[in-house]
């Protein structure tokens, strides 16, 4: 596949959530059945390693398979893929990067050291190794807010001053003072937020979503996201939807304690569209069968649009 420029990186992109058996060994099997989903819903882009994919938790033999099994199935669809080569080790992240770039992504995705914080330089710095070890693949900084580093809008400003090899953040979002901050990285970069506020995100300048909501149902995701570009007002009166689904189903899961992971492997499984793939691999926590059903529940009496007959 061909690199993407930082205006290139647009729309609802699906994240990869990788499977994994009862007995926590990975499942190539299960996959190859989500890439089949993922691909039939034509996002604008596939991603994996995220958190969603568990990309701390494997070994650099399973990380190799999932990239393999991705990168093939992408570059045969002509779909725009991008690979995770997040670690929290620096020196384990750059070679994930240099295997990455062997594959040709549209971009290849990374995160900051995660066991100390780093001063501004050394940010820089570890950032200008990732983008050597790229060697022209663009880098997209996965700026989470619970990174030792969560950088604000000026910070990110001045990254992109510094590396031209960045061409797009993923972040969590705010208000609309937020969105005024950020106006210099959105002008710069592509700015992804979260899924949920993809129709706010859009309007206010954002270029899509890594998005958690196509893990609930890839193909509503992708409709959510392209409608909402051709009537923003429509794509805000959905996300309202979204917002109570969030609160009313996804809402007892994070009272409970559940990560991030769990959550949206609990919506792959609830949307219906991937089968049993909840699975997260030990020592995290896996959702519940009664609450997934809960949440099955609330997505089909909140967000009916999104779930199409073959989830039923």
């Amino acid at each position: 596949m061909r690199a993407l420029t930082a205006g290139e990186i647009r729309g609802t992109w699906a994240t990869v959530l990788t499977p994994f058996r009862d007995d926590d060994g990975l499942d190539l099997g299960r996959l190859e059945q989500e890439l089949d989903v993922l691909l039939d819903a034509r996002p604008q882009g596939v991603y994996t390693h995220g958190t969603a994919g568990e990309f701390f938790n494997q070994t650099e033999g399973e990380w190799d398979l999932v990239v393999a099994a991705v990168a093939e199935r992408c570059t045969a669809a002509a779909v725009p893929f991008q690979l995770g080569a997040s670690h929290p080790s620096p020196v384990i992240a750059v070679d994930r990067v240099r295997r990455a770039r062997r594959w040709e992504p549209s971009a290849i995705q990374v995160v900051l050291p995660s066991w100390l914080p780093l001063n501004r330089s050394e940010i820089r710095d570890c950032l200008r190794m990732y983008a050597a070890a790229a060697e022209g693949i663009g880098l997209v900084l996965y700026n989470s807010p619970h990174s030792k580093n969560a950088l604000g809008a000026s910070s990110l400003a001045a990254l992109c001053d510094d590396l031209p090899e960045l061409v797009g953040v993923k972040t969590s979002d705010g208000d609309a003072a937020w969105y005024l901050a950020m106006r210099p990285v959105m002008e710069r970069v592509s700015v992804f937020v979260p899924g949920h506020h993809l129709a706010t995100g859009l309007s206010s300048g954002a270029s899509g979503a890594y998005s958690n909501i196509a893990c609930l149902s890839p193909a509503g995701a992708v409709e959510w996201g392209e409608k909402s570009i051709a009537d923003p007002a429509w794509g805000i009166e959905v996300e309202r939807d979204v917002t109570l689904f969030m609160a009313e189903g996804v809402g007892p899961l994070r009272d409970r304690g559940y990560s991030a992971l769990t959550i949206d492997k609990a919506l792959a499984t609830a949307g219906g569209f991937f089968g049993e793939i909840g699975r997260v691999r030990s020592p995290y926590s896996t959702a519940t069968s009664d609450e997934i059903a809960r949440l099955r529940s609330a997505a089909y009496r909140l967000l009916p649009e999104f779930l199409h007959p073959r989830a039923a």
